[in-house]
């Protein structure tokens, strides 16, 4: 091990202990430094840069590997802590990164589902089965509502107000919110709850009070519930990326194709500012411009 990379294991050894940092940032920090000192010793460079002109020359290689946005500016990032306590600990002193700034955020429409393709979605568990009938009832109430899956997960049965047609959510930053679901989610969630989850709480000997269940009858988990999304869109033929992030995307653009207004969909999803909400009048205005050149005799 040479010196760089034994400061490397200083820096890390410092940022766990001192710094308290997680595990997976402590592994996210090695391996971008590792893929740094990796170019180093390509470019026969046995010291830190101090040349901004040496950081973007490593940058652009990252840039060329088709690394995305996200991952260029963690690295950044990681190097830019990474120079400061090269300076704290007085090993060197002039500070490149100063210079660099982080890439522009690329502006990503999120993914949605069409009408045809929740639906074929929605109607892929086998409700006969047990698992099946849970699933059902766990995709339509994340399209009927647009609720995160975190929030998804940690839904109890308290939280429902079926009289009411509302679901009370506790969201981020402890926020609570309360949502329309709509009669036909209830119901499945009410053959659920009837069907599966009683006699699963009964047969276990468990007590809990969360909605969704696994086998075993303790609460989902969030890659739970991505495998289920994942192989129901195997099964129903769609290709696109998704993830449990999209029915909240195919439920707001849904909304917002038909009519809602923006404001309500921003309460809805539980959004502090509108601008965030407003990403999805890019996908609604796609669909205005499609009903457009349908419907218009001259267009």
């Amino acid at each position: 091990m040479n010196k760089l990379e034994e400061q490397i294991e200083d820096y890390l050894r410092f940022s766990q202990v001192e710094r308290g940092l997680s595990q997976n940032t402590i592994t996210a920090y090695r391996q971008d430094l590792e893929e740094f000192f990796a170019f180093l010793k390509k470019e026969g460079l046995t010291s830190w840069p101090t040349k901004a002109t040496d950081i973007d020359a490593f940058l652009a290689e990252q840039r060329d590997l088709n690394k995305a946005t996200s991952s260029l500016s963690r690295m950044i990032s990681s190097l830019r802590k990474f120079y400061q306590w090269l300076a704290r600990q007085n090993i060197q002193k002039l500070n490149p990164m100063l210079e660099i700034d982080p890439p522009k955020k690329e502006h990503r429409l999120p993914v949605a589902l069409s009408q045809d393709e929740i639906n074929c979605l929605l109607e892929q568990p086998d409700t006969n089965k047990k698992l099946g009938l849970r699933d059902r009832a766990l995709l339509e109430t994340m399209y009927a509502t647009g609720i995160r899956v975190s929030e998804a997960i940690n839904l109890k049965l308290k939280d429902l107000h079926e009289d009411l047609r509302l679901v009370k959510v506790l969201g981020k930053g402890s926020k609570e919110r309360l949502i329309p679901i709509s009669d036909v989610a209830l119901s499945w969630i009410s053959s659920y709850e009837e069907k599966v989850r009683q006699p699963l709480l009964l047969k276990s000997g468990k007590n809990s009070e969360f909605v969704f269940l696994n086998s075993r009858g303790g609460a989902l988990t969030r890659q739970a519930v991505w495998q289920i999304i994942k192989r129901y869109c195997k099964l129903a033929g769609i290709e696109k990326d998704v993830t449990p992030h999209t029915l909240r995307h195919t439920f707001a653009t849904h909304l917002l194709e038909n009519g809602a207004d923006l404001r309500v969909v921003q309460e809805i999803l539980g959004h502090s500012d509108i601008s965030t909400t407003q990403i999805y009048t890019n996908l609604s205005q796609k669909h205005i411009l499609q009903v457009y050149k349908k419907a218009h005799p001259r267009a």
